[in-house]
């Protein structure tokens, strides 16, 4: 089949461990097939708009730039919150897209991202649908909060989550060496969802770091329970009356029984990005240990994880680089097949031993849409996770991939 001459690769929204590696999937599979030349844009959608393009031929040359890339953290071609509007109500920003995908000879557009970069494809793929267009559009999963849709998980969530649980046993271990009555709360990042802070997702990778060494966060507060100060207060009570220190993970995005988030009762300087989300959360550990250390009288201290956790490729998952990578290739394979206006997708085969496959789906289906932790794995009182949570997380964070260390620091590869 013909696809075009060349392809073009786009990444979008914050940051990960792993999203260079499914960037290198991207590259060689689209080389392997026969792409004469692929193109990166810039900055994303919003870069490209504005002719930012770049030939990835001229940089990735040789197989140490590509393991260079595998392992550098961050989004190596750059990246945007860039929303397009509705081409019935503005169709300019398409027309332009469209001519440059012309100029560049481009049959096939892939962008690594997540709810929100969905929402870019899904637009693309039926605009394109609608003027004949033969240009292939593919959705590559990429996002730490783990909330795509009709996704086993997504590449980026095993890493956050191994740093995660690293840091906060790194964490409970240092708030025992005093024989006082403390509490410390570590926050986490997640959105709206919890899995970060629980066993393996953001707030939930927090649970992770439980073993025989260590019992892990105490509490962990996730945003798909409404935060009750008076039960929390009476729980926190509880604990302290066991040990001398408590640990609490929380989500950022936690909120009260009236909708209003924990960090804006610290702060309201959270603006919304293009696609209407808060852009900033925080504040959430700080509202929390103001809290205890007022109502219940002892020491607390506010941690905040924020963005260390997103791209610490030192601890990332060797699963979650692999698998990374699979899904770049796996969308290429999809493209070449004759798809379109799909994400790749990753099914789970069984958990013991840990296997997996990539399948595609419909990116309607995912763009702007948010999935949550299971109710189930969530504990009654809404304050901790189960053993299921811990079955689904724990093989997300296994193994490791070693950086190439330069004079003592990890060598990474820059675009500029």
């Amino acid at each position: 089949m013909s696809w075009g001459t060349n392809v073009l690769v786009g990444q979008s929204g914050g940051p990960t461990a792993v999203i260079n590696s499914s960037l290198a999937g991207v590259y060689e599979a689209a080389k392997a097939l026969g792409a004469a030349h692929v193109y990166g844009m810039e900055y994303g959608i919003q870069g490209l708009l504005q002719g930012k393009i770049v030939d990835l031929d001229d940089r990735l040359d040789d197989k140490m730039e590509i393991e260079l890339l595998k392992r550098t953290p961050s989004s190596y071609l750059g990246s945007c919150r860039f929303k397009l509007p509705n081409p019935a109500t503005d169709e300019r920003p398409f027309v332009q897209l469209f001519e440059l995908f012309a100029k560049y000879c481009i049959g096939a557009v892939f962008y690594i991202g997540g709810n929100d970069s969905m929402d870019t494809i899904a637009k693309l793929s039926a605009y394109g649908a609608a003027k004949g267009s033969e240009i292939r559009f593919i959705g590559v999963p990429k996002t730490i909060d783990n909330d795509l849709m009709y996704t086993d998980h997504t590449p980026g969530y095993g890493s956050a989550a191994k740093y995660i649980a690293t840091i906060l046993k790194e964490v409970i271990c240092d708030s025992s060496v005093y024989n006082i009555r403390s509490v410390t709360v570590a926050e986490i990042m997640g959105r709206h969802t919890g899995w970060c802070p629980s066993p393996a997702g953001r707030p939930g990778a927090a649970s992770l770091a439980a073993g025989a060494d260590c019992n892990g966060p105490d509490i962990i507060l996730l945003p798909e329970r409404p935060f009750d100060e008076n039960v929390f207060l009476e729980k926190v009570t509880q604990l302290e009356k066991d040990r001398h220190n408590v640990i609490i993970a929380a989500s950022e995005g936690v909120k009260n029984k009236d909708g209003v988030f924990l960090c804006d009762l610290v702060s309201t300087a959270g603006q919304l990005d293009a696609f209407g989300h808060k852009a900033i959360l925080s504040g959430t550990s700080r509202y929390l240990a103001d809290l205890i250390h007022v109502r219940l009288g002892c020491k607390t201290r506010a941690i905040e994880f924020s963005t260390l956790q997103r791209c610490a490729s030192h601890l990332a998952s060797r699963t979650d680089i692999t698998e990374a990578y699979q899904v770049g290739g796996a969308s290429v394979e999809a493209a070449y097949r004759g798809e379109t206006g799909k994400m790749c997708a990753i099914r789970r085969i069984s958990d013991m031993p840990y296997r997996t496959e990539t399948e595609m789906v419909d990116v309607q289906k995912v763009a702007n849409l948010e999935k949550r932790v299971p109710d189930d794995w969530i504990s009654p009182d809404g304050m901790h996770v189960t053993e299921a949570f811990h079955q689904y997380a724990r093989p997300l964070i296994q193994a490791e991939l070693t950086p190439i260390y330069i004079d003592g620091v990890p060598r990474h590869l820059h675009l500029h």
